[in-house]
């Protein structure tokens, strides 16, 4: 059986800048709470009419295709993690290959919060094993910004607008993804979510009113199950591919709160030089973030080196994919 390589990772982030000072204009909240709170200083937003993930998305891609230089003729799957879908339905996917002339694909999105890109990367890379595709892009496209109530100090200063996608494809050689820990336990329904929307709350003058389609999140609750989740999930994922953080050259987090990812570091005692965080200056983007770290990081990466990823989202869904990294950045 091959091993499912990736090839290339491309992002693309909005130009417009929402700084914590601007936020402060917004709502009442400044950069020293934000800060010392999330660790975010800055976060990306898509500006502009009718435009969505797709478009985000659409910019990621065209950039993967020209660093892999893989045709759009060759494409065989695009899976999109979203929670930010241009609509309910057709897919963000099926709009991405359209917008992209690529008429060959399949495509379909994956709904699995900010725990998105690992569970697609997961399903791409059983599509390589089986022998099923020998081109599969797996993008996570996020317009979190149509999603967020900013008149809500709580949750406002948390996300940003992003996408990032990979290229998978087939290898004899020992690289690639390896393995993953994923697990969904719905009892976190209450504590993060959005309202009105979907069937049970369609939307009406009612949801609409009592601000019901943007994100909810308990905070409090989110932050002690990402902690221990995001923790538990690597160290499984370590303990049976017999690692441990002397062996793994990068750790790579999903970037959610700066809080979160330092309890997580410090409780496996992972030294710094190994820790990639950019949240900083994109927020949580979702299942975006992970993807988007990598490449912003991906001049550091090395043929061979061992990569944890590890997300938490809405579900809740979790879990850490390791990953041999294939190839040494131009």
């Amino acid at each position: 059986m091959q091993n499912a390589k990736i090839t290339g990772i491309a992002s693309y982030v909005p130009d417009y800048v929402l700084t914590n000072d601007e936020l402060s204009h917004m709502v009442d909240t400044n950069d020293e709470w934000i800060t010392t709170r999330v660790g975010i200083k800055e976060r990306r937003i898509l500006k502009g009419g009718e435009t969505g993930s797709s478009d985000l998305g659409v910019k990621a891609v065209a950039e993967l295709l020209k660093k892999t230089g893989v045709k759009p003729s060759e494409v065989d799957l695009l899976i999109c993690a979203t929670s930010n879908p241009d609509y309910r339905f057709p897919s963000t996917a099926s709009i991405v290959l359209e917008k992209l002339g690529i008429k060959t694909a399949y495509g379909y999105d994956i709904q699995a919060a900010c725990a998105g890109f690992i569970v697609a990367l997961q399903a791409g890379t059983a599509y390589i094993k089986s022998g099923l595709y020998k081109h599969v892009v797996v993008l996570a496209a996020e317009k979190m910004s149509s999603m967020v109530n900013y008149k809500d100090r709580s949750t406002c200063p948390l996300f940003g607008d992003a996408a990032a996608c990979v290229m998978l494809e087939p290898t004899d050689e020992e690289v690639g993804v390896k393995d993953a820990v994923l697990h969904t336990d719905g009892m976190g329904l209450p504590h993060l979510l959005m309202k009105a929307g979907g069937a049970v709350h369609p939307a009406s003058h009612e949801t609409v009113d009592h601000d019901e389609h943007f994100v909810y999140q308990e905070g409090r609750a989110v932050y002690k199950h990402a902690v221990t989740d995001m923790l538990t999930s690597s160290e499984s994922v370590m303990a049976r591919n017999g690692l441990s953080v002397d062996t793994i050259d990068y750790f790579i987090p999903h970037q959610a709160n700066l809080r979160i990812i330092e309890a997580i570091a410090d409780r496996i005692k992972l030294p710094e030089e190994k820790l990639l965080v950019n949240i900083q200056k994109y927020g949580n983007t979702s299942a975006s973030s992970i993807p988007l770290c990598m490449a912003e990081f991906e001049h550091k990466f090395k043929k061979g080196d061992k990569l944890v990823l590890t997300a938490f989202g809405a579900g809740f869904t979790w879990g850490a994919l390791y990953l041999v990294w294939g190839y040494d950045a131009k």
